[in-house]
């Protein structure tokens, strides 16, 4: 008799577990959902925030706001998120493989690390692009490459940031073709690399597609190669490291949503649903195409390990960064 309560109990628990995580997803959103973007405004994490918010809202049925936590290269706003009631009604941006580095490099001493989010939606994949100024004597990647071998580490190239994915993607350059050492020098963002480049500081930088294509078009700047598989959109003339021979210099910067661990997965689901409807929207892409940024929609498992894959690339590079600042 003892036994056949305990299982009753037992079950009466579970279905109320079960019942009242459904619930809790049948009414929710009953209030505003905040996106962070653990960057200050206007930048490409921000602007394709702000596109996709003000469209999945009127799906969702309640405001989804914006909140801008910049601070220390992102690290600020992903530790407010780890931090924060996994209920749905606070998720954010993670931008790979920036989260990334920052938990792998023991400088940062983050405390959080890549298992305390949950992985919802990805929105946007940036390619990595090489690019000089448009009277660089570097005219092809080619000629960027045989300069390096010629003249190991003096050839200035710029990154956004230490532990960047510029400056991961100058290592997988450095470690395909070996001899080819550059002189890397770490600035801050993308308007200081331009600024250095114009002023003849720096020689080459290294970045994102969605950063240059205004200065492309220009004719200020010249894109020697994009670092994907296929040939962007957006500079559809300039080639790729895969078809130039260098399939392993793949380098990006992808921008996607998660929240803290623990969201029940019928509001995972249900944000997922809701943010991949809205990127799917046509005003989305016109205006995301219009700022320059490639729509890349990866949801579930295929996201989940798209996130796994990042950090393992990234953990390799970001060990052979911090060995070589010891040297």
């Amino acid at each position: 008799m003892l036994k056949l309560l305990v299982k009753s109990v037992t079950l009466t628990i579970a279905v109320l577990t079960l019942t009242g995580g459904t619930a809790f997803a049948q009414s929710f959103p009953t209030r505003p959902v905040e996106l962070m973007v653990a960057y200050p405004a206007g930048g490409s994490t921000d602007i394709g925030a702000r596109i996709v918010a003000s469209i999945a809202e009127k799906i969702l049925g309640q405001p989804m706001v914006v909140v801008n936590k910049g601070g220390a290269g992102g690290q600020v706003g992903w530790t407010d998120m780890a931090r924060r009631r996994p209920d749905g009604y606070f998720i954010g941006y993670i931008n790979l493989p920036a989260t990334n580095t920052v938990v792998l490099d023991p400088e940062r001493k983050a405390i959080f690390n890549v298992d305390d989010f949950v992985p919802i939606i990805n929105q946007v994949l940036d390619p990595g692009v090489i690019w000089v100024r448009a009277d660089s004597p570097y005219k092809t990647l080619g000629d960027l490459i045989d300069a390096a071998k010629k003249a190991p580490g003096t050839i200035r190239a710029a990154t956004t940031g230490i532990l960047s994915d510029d400056h991961l993607a100058i290592l997988m350059v450095e470690e395909a073709v070996p001899g080819a050492t550059l002189r890397i020098v770490h600035l801050v963002g993308s308007a200081a690399q331009f600024k250095e480049i114009m002023g003849g500081n720096v020689d080459v930088a290294f970045d994102n597609v969605g950063s240059i294509v205004p200065r492309v078009r220009s004719g200020e700047v010249r894109a020697l190669v994009v670092l994907d598989h296929e040939r962007s959109k957006f500079l559809p003339d300039v080639p790729t490291t895969k078809e130039l021979g260098y399939p392993t210099v793949i380098s990006s910067s992808t921008r996607g949503i998660a929240g803290p661990k623990g969201i029940p997965a019928a509001v995972v689901k249900q944000l997922a649903d809701v943010l991949k409807k809205a990127m799917q929207d046509p005003d989305h892409v016109q205006k995301m195409d219009t700022a320059g940024l490639a729509v890349k929609i990866m949801t579930g498992d295929e996201y989940a390990r798209y996130y796994k894959e990042t950090h393992d690339k990234a953990k390799k590079y970001t060990e052979w960064a911090k060995k070589m600042e010891q040297k």
